[in-house]
């Protein structure tokens, strides 16, 4: 894959195979044509298949917290990349995440959950815990914008083997419960639905 690559504790950045020396705040380097086009059909990709997306400013971190960063997303499930505002317009384009568009100013650093919808918001949190630089300005889901103060309520969301113990709990609980439980979900829905209206009509 073209493109910078952070690494070593030298203060050397590896550019397309080349050590060039680094600040100690993440920096871009100019692309060309081709890389440019490699990183747009990179980001696409995910951006097609993955469940959710956050964007977060950067600035000010340094290229060591930011690598510590990477190494957590990867554990997680997570794509987490720097990627210049034009192309990351042009990668969510025709995605569900194409609502973000407006909002790509800024240096962001995109991050989207591969495994299961809450990991990206999951990471986010947790990083911006200890680094209070990380500022969180996009959260999407699902064709959908949340609030930034909303990346708390996706964290939440259950993992995937979470979900997968879930299910198999309904599974196990006896045949009653479970046609019980089907049942009342047709309901809640209806009820969910008409509460938001209903707030809407209010506000």
């Amino acid at each position: 894959m073209t493109g910078t690559t952070f690494g070593g504790v030298f203060g050397l950045l590896v550019f397309n195979g080349t050590q060039v020396p680094r600040c100690r705040e993440v920096t871009t380097l100019a692309l060309n044509f081709e890389q440019k086009q490699a990183i747009v059909a990179e980001v696409a990709e995910v951006a097609r298949t993955a469940y959710s997306a956050v964007a977060a400013e950067y600035r000010g971190i340094t290229v060591e917290k930011m690598t510590a960063l990477r190494a957590e997303a990867r554990k997680n499930g997570v794509y987490l990349r720097v990627v210049k505002n034009t192309l990351a317009r042009r990668a969510v384009q025709d995605t569900e995440f194409e609502c973000m568009t407006e909002g790509l100013t800024g240096p962001l650093v995109l991050a989207f959950s591969q495994e299961d919808p809450g990991a990206a918001a999951r990471v986010i949190k947790d990083f911006a815990k200890v680094e209070d630089k990380l500022k969180v300005t996009l959260v999407s889901i699902g064709g959908q914008m949340l609030a930034p103060n909303e990346l708390e309520t996706l964290a939440k969301l259950p993992t995937y083997d979470q979900a997968v113990s879930m299910l198999m709990s309904v599974m196990q609980a006896p045949i009653q419960k479970l046609a019980q439980t089907m049942n009342e979900v047709p309901g809640k829905l209806v009820r969910t639905v008409a509460a938001i209206r209903d707030a809407k009509e209010a506000a």
